[in-house]
């Protein structure tokens, strides 16, 4: 025991920058996570019982005309229904894992459980309701309950996730990773965890075979050991998550890793596909003969989510087009009157599996815009790396404007009825921009290119190519038509803003 203990203390000394701060502080604990799931509780409780009261004025204190009042309501009545149902949809929420860690802190996932399980709580009021002729209630107070406790249940997480996300960029709430394998996939799989702030897992550093203890692998993170030293590492660096780049080990190793850490309590286990930059579609799982064999998905969206989103662009694009009727003709006026030209321009770009189309946009550059840059060889040679310039002489003056408020970009919204964009996706890329994107363009061709996403809130053509593609992959990988919702509610104020608009 006393020879473990020096070991421990030895590795720990050797690699200093690897040791926990100030003991717990960079730690999900026992002891914070129970005071999360209080508040989350508390939160819950609040909104639900505010959410069935305000039920119950829209209903009947305030008589929307879109209600009938067939019978004089009794606040009584209500109020004890209201005390009742909150402990029901507490319950509800548990059974759905609304308290569990894994389904907390990420947002649209949250949501998505937020959503089927007021359902379900609503099921449950109905279902009682049949069951019991003498119990009468209002179908209204009902629909404005289903309604109003997803809004604010969500409203509240959302401010206590913030809260979270605040406290992890200062060293709160998160939890110790190891990375084991320190090749490509490996310092990717890592790239990605440090560069996210919020997902709460501090990289403590890797393992590997290959490379020698102390040799760094990402900026300050080092290899701690190799295989033989893994439990002895992961005791003392109190590792919660243990992250296996597949590619790097073989089968055996792998085994052998999940023979001493699949069961553990305090570890949680997790293995990266192994085909880390090209698979985002889904696997499915299918028997021929007996013998399990994986495939691969072409299509990220396929069945309920493909036509969930359809819903979403149909809907939203056709209500935009016929409240924006106005807007789009002053447009195509004051491009007209500015200089000649035709006012919609054309983008080759790449679509859904490599098929290419035209992106509409207003024109915002004069006609003779390549004669324009010959004279300006140094931005010649900035656009032919970046794409995009910041002060681009070849912009007219409404153009500049169109672009700076992301007006021009409207006449995608006859792409989107066209089924050849999405309200919501990964940036547009030229076939002229693949190269750059390397073996990350694969991934971003599995779904349709958006008006508006990740990148758009995140800063626009301030974003870097490299940043770009990890807002992408994030959005690629981590989609739920709940994220669409937020990433659509957070343009507003993103174009309004106007930061890396040019």
């Amino acid at each position: 025991m006393e020879s473990s203990t020096t070991q421990h203390r030895a590795l720990a000394d050797v690699h200093p920058g690897a040791r926990p701060r100030d003991g717990e502080r960079t730690k999900l604990g026992r002891r914070n996570w129970g005071i999360f799931i209080v508040a989350l509780l508390l939160s819950d409780v609040i909104m639900a019982g505010l959410a069935l009261r305000i039920a119950y004025l829209l209903r009947f204190d305030l008589a929307l005309p879109i209600f009938r009042l067939e019978a004089e309501p009794s606040f009584l009545f209500y109020q004890r229904l209201a005390i009742l149902m909150t402990p029901v949809w507490l319950v509800v929420f548990a059974l759905n894992g609304l308290y569990q860690e894994e389904n907390l802190l990420g947002g649209p996932k949250e949501y998505s459980l937020i959503f089927r399980s007021t359902t379900i709580g609503v099921m449950v009021a109905l279902i009682v309701e049949f069951l019991g002729p003498e119990l009468t209630i209002a179908r209204g107070w009902v629909l404005l309950s289903w309604i109003l406790i997803i809004t604010l249940a969500s409203t509240g997480r959302f401010g206590l996730r913030r809260v979270v996300y605040y406290l992890r960029r200062r060293g709160y709430f998160l939890s110790p990773a190891l990375i084991v394998g320190a090749n490509d996939e490996g310092k990717s799989v890592a790239e990605q965890l440090l560069t996210w702030e919020t997902s709460g897992l501090r990289v403590v550093g890797f393992v590997d075979q290959e490379a020698p203890p102390n040799s760094p692998v990402i900026g300050s993170v080092t290899v701690l050991g190799d295989l033989k030293q893994l439990e002895e590492i992961v005791d003392t660096f109190g590792i919660r998550e243990l992250i296996l780049a597949t590619s790097s080990l073989s089968r055996e190793q792998m085994l052998n890793i999940f023979e001493a850490f699949g069961f553990l309590k305090d570890v949680n286990l997790r293995m990266s596909s192994g085909l880390f930059e090209i698979i985002t579609t889904g696997l499915n799982v299918k028997e021929f003969a007996y013998v399990p064999l994986v495939g691969v998905n072409r299509l990220r969206l396929t069945g309920t989510d493909r036509i969930l989103k359809a819903l979403l662009d149909y809907s939203l694009t056709l209500v935009a087009l016929l409240i924006l009727a106005p807007v789009l003709l002053t447009i195509v006026i004051a491009i007209k009157l500015d200089s000649p030209g035709p006012v919609i321009f054309r983008r080759r770009v790449m679509g859904i599996n490599g098929s290419t189309f035209n992106a509409f946009k207003f024109r915002t550059m004069f006609s003779d815009g390549d004669e324009i840059l010959r004279g300006f060889p140094n931005l010649e040679k900035t656009l032919a790396e970046d794409h995009k310039l910041k002060s681009d002489p070849r912009v007219t003056s409404v153009g500049s404007f169109l672009r700076r408020t992301s007006l021009d970009e409207l006449p995608q919204l006859i792409n989107v009825l066209r089924r050849e964009m999405s309200l919501v996706g990964p940036r547009m890329i030229s076939p002229d921009e693949m190269a750059k994107y390397q073996t990350w363009g694969l991934n971003l061709l599995t779904v349709q290119p958006g008006i508006t996403g990740l990148w758009q809130v995140s800063g626009r053509s301030d974003v870097s190519y490299d940043e770009r593609v990890r807002l992408d992959m994030h959005y690629i990988r981590n989609w739920t038509i709940w994220l669409d919702f937020q990433l659509l509610w957070q343009t507003l104020p993103a174009v309004i803003k106007g930061t890396g608009a040019y």
